[in-house]
Formats: C-alpha cells, sequence, structure tokens
C-alpha cells in the first residue's frame, strides 16, 4: 500500500481540463495586443531572463491574477495552501512583475494547482502512513495475540502427552509389577517342585550308596573267599611234585596230576583276574572256585591213594627183590669164581651224552650269559645315586629320562618308513648325548653324571617288554621293532647287551637253557627263574606263560636277521644270524620241555626260518629234517593231551616247509617299498 501512495507522489503533474481553455483565451488576447506592446518604451518592457518565458512582458499583481484565475474559488478553502502561496509569491515576485497578466495568472494557477496537489499528496500519504500504523499495529497486536494463543494451545498439548505419557509408564509398572508377581508366584511353586525333586533324589542317592554299600560289602566278602579258595588250591597244587618226589617209584606218573592241577590253578587265578577287571566277583564266580577246589581236594585224594597204593606194591616189590637178592647172594657167592663182572651201562649224564641230548646248556652259553647278568648288574649299580635320590630335582631328571628313553619305542609301528627314521633319530640323539623334546620338556643325558647308563638300561628294558607284549600281541609288531633295536644296537653295542641280558633274564629259553631246581629255593622263586609272572604268590597261567615267551622270541628272531637300512653296510651285523644257527642247533640239542619247546621253535622257524634257509640252504633242510625225524617224536612223548596244539602246529609247519622245500616270508615283513613311505 506504501508504495502504491509514493508512486502517485511520484508521477508528474498533469493539466486539468481547464488548461486548454485557459491557453485558447491566452494565445488569442495575445494576438490582439501584440502592436500596443510594440509601442511600449524601453523602460516598461523587460527582457526576458532565463528564469522566466520570453512572452512574458508584463507583470501584474498576484493577487489580482488569482482573483480573476478559474482556480481563485479553491484558494480560499485550502488556508495552509494559501500561506504557502504567499511565500512563493514573495520569493519570485519580480519574475511575475515583468510578465504579461493573463499569462502570468495561468501560469499562476498551474503553479498553484501543482502545489496543491502535491499538499494534498503529502497529506494523504501521512494519513495513509498513519492508517499503515495503525493496521500494523493491529496486525502485530493480533500476532501476538495468535503466538500467546498458540503457545498456550502447545504447552496444554505437552501437558497432555506427559498426562498421557505418565499413565502409559504407570500401565506399564503396574503390568511389569504384576508379571514380576506372576514370575515370583511361578518361581516359588517351582523352587517348591525342585526342593521335592532334590530330596527324592537325596534319598534315591542315599538308597543307592547303601545298595552300593552292600554289594560292595557282599563282593569284598566273596573277593575275599575267592583269596582264600586260591592260596588253599596253591598250597594243595604245592604237594604235587612230578620231578622231585616219589622218585622211587617209577610205574607212578604224576604229571597228569601235576598238570591238571596246574589248569585248576590257571582257572582260579583266571577267576579272580577277570572279576578284578570286571568289579566284585558274583555269586556264580565263587560257586566255580569252590568246585576248583572240591576238584583240587580230590585230585590230591587221588594222587595220595595211587602214591599209597604205589608204595604198597613198591614194599612187596622190594621184599621179594630182597628174597631174591639173598638168594642170588647165596648162589654168587657158590659160583663166584666161575661168574665174570657184567659189565655197567651209562646212567645219568654218560646215558644222555650217549643218546647225544643235554639236560643243560653248554658250559660257555652259561659263561656268556653269566658275563650278560654281571653287565646288567653293573650297569644298575652305575646309576643307583639317580634311582636312590630323594631330590625333587633329581627325581624329575629321571622321569624325564625315563619318558624321554620309553615313550619313542612305544611308539614304534609299520604304518611308514619315514616315522621310524623319526624315532630313531630320537633315540640315537638322545644316546649321542644331543638333546631332544619329550613331553613338551627339553632332555638330555647330560643333565646327570649318570644318566647316560640310566637311558641305556631303561631302553633295553623297554625294547624287551615291547616283545613281550605288543609283539605277543601282534606278531607283525616285531619287524618294526626289532630293526630299530638292530640299528640302535648297531651304533651303541652296550644297548645291545643289555637287550640280551633283559631277555634271557625273562626268558631263559631264548639262551637256550632250562633253569635246574636247587635245593632250598622257594617254589615261588624257581617258578620267577623259569620265565613265570608270580604276584602275591599267584602264577600266571600256562597259555599267558607261553604267550609272553613267544613274543620275545619272535623280537629275538627279528633282531637277528635285520639290519638298519640306514646303517654302514660294511659293519657286520652286531648279532646277526650265526646266533640264530646256534641257538636252532642247542635247542635241538636239549632234551625238550612239554609245550614249551614246540611253541618256541615253531615261533623262531616262522619268523627267522626264511632268512636261515637262504643263507645255510643244505645245511639249513638238514636240520629241519632232523628235527622232523627224530626230535618232534621226543618232544611228542613227552607231551600230554592238553598240550597238543602246540605240536600239532609244529608238525604242520614242518612237513608243509619239508614238502614244498620252501619257507615264506613271516607276516609282517618290512619290504624295501616300506621305506619310502
Amino acid at each position: 500500500m506504501n508504495k502504491d501512495i509514493l508512486e502517485g507522489c511520484r508521477s508528474p503533474p498533469k493539466l486539468s481540463s481547464y488548461s486548454g481553455w485557459v491557453l485558447d483565451r491566452v494565445i488569442s488576447q495575445s494576438l490582439q495586443e501584440t502592436p500596443l506592446s510594440r509601442s511600449s518604451t524601453p523602460n516598461e518592457s523587460i527582457p526576458p531572463t532565463d528564469d522566466q518565458p520570453p512572452s512574458l512582458a508584463k507583470t501584474t499583481s498576484p493577487a489580482s491574477q488569482l482573483g480573476s484565475s478559474p482556480l481563485s474559488s479553491a484558494a480560499p478553502s485550502e488556508t495552509k495552501g494559501n500561506e504557502d502561496l504567499s511565500l512563493l509569491e514573495t520569493d519570485h515576485e519580480v519574475h511575475l512583475m515583468v510578465l504579461p497578466s493573463k499569462v502570468t495568472q495561468v501560469e499562476g494557477c498551474i503553479w498553484m494547482y501543482e502545489e496543491v496537489h502535491r499538499l494534498k499528496g503529502k497529506e494523504g500519504l501521512r494519513q495513509r502512513q498513519e492508517q499503515q500504523e495503525q493496521v500494523m499495529r493491529a496486525v502485530s497486536d493480533m500476532a501476538s495475540e495468535q503466538l500467546k494463543r498458540f503457545d498456550e494451545l502447545k504447552e496444554l498439548k505437552q501437558h497432555q502427552e506427559y498426562q498421557d505419557l505418565q499413565e502409559v509408564m504407570e500401565k506399564s509398572s503396574r503390568e511389569a509389577q504384576g508379571q514380576q508377581e506372576k514370575l515370583k508366584e511361578e518361581h516359588r511353586h517351582r523352587a517348591k517342585i525342585l526342593n521335592l525333586k532334590l530330596r527324592e533324589a537325596e534319598q534315591q542317592r542315599q538308597r543307592q550308596e547303601e545298595l552300593e554299600r552292600l554289594r560292595k560289602e557282599e563282593g569284598q566278602e566273596r573277593l575275599r573267599r575267592l583269596y582264600s579258595i586260591q592260596e588253599e588250591v596253591l598250597q594243595l597244587n604245592q604237594q604235587i611234585d612230578p620231578n622231585y618226589r616219589h622218585k622211587d617209584l617209577p610205574r607212578i606218573d604224576l604229571s597228569g596230576f601235576s598238570n591238571r592241577g596246574n589248569q585248576i590253578c590257571g582257572l582260579v587265578s583266571g577267576l579272580i583276574r577277570t572279576t578284578s577287571e570286571r568289579g566284585f566277583p558274583t555269586q556264580g564266580d565263587v560257586a566255580n572256585t569252590e568246585r576248583a577246589l572240591q576238584e583240587m581236594r580230590g585230585l590230591i585224594s587221588s594222587m595220595q591213594q595211587e602214591i599209597a597204593t604205589a608204595l604198597e606194591e613198591k614194599r612187596k616189590r622190594d621184599e621179594e627183590e630182597e628174597r631174591e637178592r639173598q638168594k642170588e647172594l647165596q648162589k654168587q657167592e657158590q659160583l663166584k669164581a666161575q661168574t665174570p663182572v657184567p659189565a655197567q651201562h651209562p646212567r645219568g649224564k654218560e646215558q644222555k651224552e650217549v643218546l647225544g641230548l643235554q639236560v643243560k646248556a653248554e658250559e660257555s652259553t652259561m659263561q656268556w650269559y653269566q658275563q650278560l647278568q654281571d653287565a646288567s648288574d653293573q650297569c644298575v649299580a652305575s646309576f643307583s645315586g639317580l634311582t636312590d635320590c630323594k631330590d625333587n630335582q633329581v627325581k624329575n631328571i629321571r622321569m624325564d629320562l625315563q619318558k624321554a628313553a620309553s615313550i619313542p619305542v612305544s611308539q614304534i609301528s609299520s604304518i611308514a618308513g619315514s616315522q621310524l627314521r623319526e624315532i630313531f633319530d630320537k633315540i640315537n640323539n638322545l644316546l649321542s648325548g644331543k638333546s631332544v623334546q619329550s613331553g613338551g620338556r627339553t632332555v638330555s643325558v647330560t643333565q646327570h653324571p649318570q644318566g647316560l647308563d640310566f637311558v641305556y638300561y631303561k631302553l633295553a628294558e623297554k625294547f624287551v617288554k615291547q616283545g613281550e607284549e605288543e609283539v605277543a600281541s601282534h606278531h607283525e609288531a616285531a619287524f618294526p621293532i626289532a630293526v630299530v633295536a638292530s640299528g640302535i644296537w648297531e651304533l651303541h653295542p652296550r644297548v645291545g647287551d643289555l637287550i640280551l641280558a633283559h631277555l634271557h633274564k625273562k626268558c631263559p629259553y631264548s639262551v637256550p637253557f632250562y633253569p635246574a631246581f636247587k635245593e632250598g629255593t622257594p617254589i615261588e622263586e624257581y617258578q620267577r627263574i623259569l620265565g613265570y609272572q608270580v604276584k602275591d604268590s599267584k602264577v600266571e597261567q600256562q597259555d599267558n606263560f607261553l604267550k609272553r615267551m613267544s613274543g620275545m622270541i619272535r623280537l629275538y628272531a627279528a633282531i637277528i636277521q635285520l639290519r638298519w637300512p640306514y646303517g654302514n653296510k660294511q659293519v657286520i651285523h652286531p648279532h646277526g644270524l650265526g646266533h640264530g644257527w646256534r641257538w636252532l642247533a642247542q635247542m635241538l640239542n636239549m632234551e625238550p620241555l612239554s609245550d614249551v619247546t614246540a611253541t618256541l621253535l615253531f615261533d623262531f622257524l616262522e619268523v627267522c626260518g626264511n632268512a636261515l634257509m637262504k643263507h645255510y640252504q643244505v645245511q639249513f633242510w638238514k636240520m629241519m629234517l632232523l628235527c622232523r625225524e627224530d626230535y618232534f617224536h621226543r618232544i611228542e612223548a613227552i607231551t600230554i593231551s592238553g598240550q597238543m596244539g602246540s605240536l600239532m602246529r609244529l608238525k604242520q609247519f614242518l612237513e608243509k616247509c619239508l614238502q614244498r622245500k620252501e619257507i615264506p616270508l613271516p607276516k609282517g615283513y618290512l619290504p624295501s617299498s616300506f621305506w619310502r613311505s
């Protein structure tokens, strides 16, 4: 609105509708008065100036001109305008006085009109500005009021939202509280149920413990009963001695009683071992052992009756012989001069030599055996300071050395040749004084002055133990163990001597020799010398004994024919096939033992027969023929019916090999391709 007002004031002034009429009148009058103006004197005329129009030559009074002007009627109505005009007239009086009257009048009217129009415009502008200010104040007041209303509405809305939010929170709080109360109630209910279950479980556990206690008490009672029965059976079995008692009764054979007694002892020992592994014996186990005890008692009773009968017969026979002898003496006295002295037949050891068989090993063999045992005892004495020391640090060193020697031997298998080489290098490094890793720790024999002797002994012991356990259960395991043992033996000869010492001590048949019973030696100790395991006065079963002996003989037979493939080829085998030939020859030159000789011969020939055949050729086949034609019958003569299994295996093996003229490679033999894996 203000812009429109100002734009009206800035526009150029316009003439009114009377301007044309005024101009016509002025022009007509000026034409009529032209001659008069020319005749006027120069003093009456005033030359025009730059500020005046040239047509004006006469001045008139402003008052008269205003009175004759058509616009004079408007002058009285504008008081303020007249005052302004009077001032303007005073300022331009000099100029107007020289103008013609009508022109001056018209020009004054125009000027007055313009001035009045300008003043009106100013007044209108002022009024409009006042109106605009009033409008602006009204609008501002209205906007302020609206802002207040908006703030009040906003505050009200916020208050309502706060109230709604508070109500929602209170509702959520009430719901959460209700849910919490519900959960508490459920928790209390579950806790109650759980407590009931716990009480039931505790009662059940107590009942189970009570039943278990009663079961253990009954089991322990039955186990004590088994031990007492076993003790009685062993005591009764000791009364059976077919070798050293009643030698003066040639007609009586107590070997059947002895074998049956050993079988009963083995049965009882097996039952006890089985029940120990299972936990506690059952009533059926006790009944079985009691039946075995009754059988043993009956066996002893039968033996005693047979012995008594034999003694009675012997007494009668001795009386008759004594009478006959008296008669013969009388006759001899009569014919003494005429009767020649009869030649005496060889007896005892001389008789055995005539038959070509020996009762015990050769003297040189026994000396070699004793030297190895002495060397083993000296080795044990050399590291007594390490084994007897109570210092914890020394104990830790001893345990680390024992693990470093035993664990690699336990890891030997026929999986791959590279694995065997790693194990061999680890053992060789340990024996060479280098540090090796064992159980995450660094171990060396230099950690203790007696460490090397200790490792020598434990390593040899572990090799033999592997033969006793691993090879006994898995025959093919003899070859990987033997090839590593042979390689270590070649580089460290003392280990080989200790292997032989341990082998001879656990299996005297590997010498070979059969230890003789000495007067005063306890039976248990003599059984240990023979190679039996005796624990808590219990002798192991014959089958288990033969299994262990078989494992060690198989390991020995594998060692004498194998060499470490990465060793020095120019060095001879430290204990080669010549020792195997000597062992076989001495076995065939000794009186056989029931069950033992047949088992060991079969195991030795099955493992080492192929190598001996290739090396000795014709001589080997002669020995095989001798074994089948002569020695086999000697074994058969002393074998009872319950021990025919080993004898038949040997017979079938000999007949098969002699028929085919070939002994096959043993199962598990390591081919050359094995070492490339």
